[in-house]
């Protein structure tokens, strides 16, 4: 039984986030940002050009990273390192489609609004929750990232978050995949199964807006034209972390010093 020697050398594993940053490190890829840094429109529409989802949008004012289709390939890094760089926040979910483009829109009380909104609803939720997750045409990389939230590490079960085979026992829907049409008709039935409040989440860039591949005639560009979506969990995949920072946020149990100071970020603290 070697797991006895391993448990007695290491000790516990098991995550302390959200009370605290577990440190995945200043050079983790979790996000694209966008600094203020001087430079030239010329520069910026070929960085957007070289964007393969185009996620950079270029104005007057200067270039933004919208993360809902931002595939984290790093081309914009390579090729403007003074204007994009990687950080690695892992507190990147929203309830607003429209704050995931960076930098964010000044919408402030609009975004509090959809929180408290959303807070209220699940106001039931927020002893125990069971999760049903939906692939809904993804590419398998998002089901590795949820899978490890049930190992020892994350172990998500110590936050009072169960995953649930039935929807009938489901109070969140999260939804992977871009999709696709042949699971448009179960996605809908799964969601209509639900008892209320229900929270549906659309977890990394194929479930928000479709990834590479977008709208087509296989695909509906993301899931939120056939349920509802609450929150927004960006990335390609999105990080256990980052995964659990949007199922507390769903069911509004993110402790008061996040909301109060804003993202962490994957250094120790």
């Amino acid at each position: 039984m070697p797991w006895i020697p391993r448990g007695l050398r290491d000790g516990i594993v098991t995550s302390h986030y959200p009370q605290r940053s577990d440190g995945y490190g200043s050079g983790f890829r979790a996000a694209v940002t966008v600094s203020s840094a001087p430079t030239t429109r010329d520069e910026l529409d070929s960085a957007a050009r070289s964007c393969p989802t185009g996620a950079i949008a270029v104005t007057t004012e200067g270039g933004s990273v919208d993360r809902a289709r931002c595939i984290l390939c790093g081309r914009c890094v390579q090729m403007l390192p003074r204007v994009f760089q990687f950080s690695s926040t892992i507190e990147t979910s929203t309830n607003q489609r429209a704050q995931l483009v960076v930098p964010e829109p000044e919408d402030d009380d609009s975004l509090e609004a959809t929180r408290l909104e959303l807070a209220s609803r699940v106001r039931a939720l927020r002893r125990s929750v069971h999760l049903r997750h939906v692939d809904a045409g993804s590419d398998g990389s998002d089901e590795w990232e949820i899978a490890a939230l049930t190992n020892p590490v994350y172990d998500v079960q110590r936050l009072g978050i169960y995953f649930t085979a039935s929807p009938r026992h489901a109070d969140i829907l999260l939804v992977t995949g871009l999709g696709s049409a042949g699971m448009a008709e179960p996605l809908r039935r799964t969601f209509d199964a639900m008892p209320n409040p229900k929270v549906v989440i659309a977890a990394g860039v194929d479930a928000i807006g479709g990834g590479l591949i977008g709208e087509g005639y296989a695909s509906n560009g993301g899931v939120g034209s056939l349920v509802p979506v609450d929150v927004f969990i960006p990335g390609a995949p999105a990080s256990p972390f980052t995964l659990l920072h949007g199922i507390l946020l769903a069911i509004n149990l993110l402790p008061a010093r996040i909301a109060r100071t804003g993202p962490l970020t994957g250094t120790a603290p």
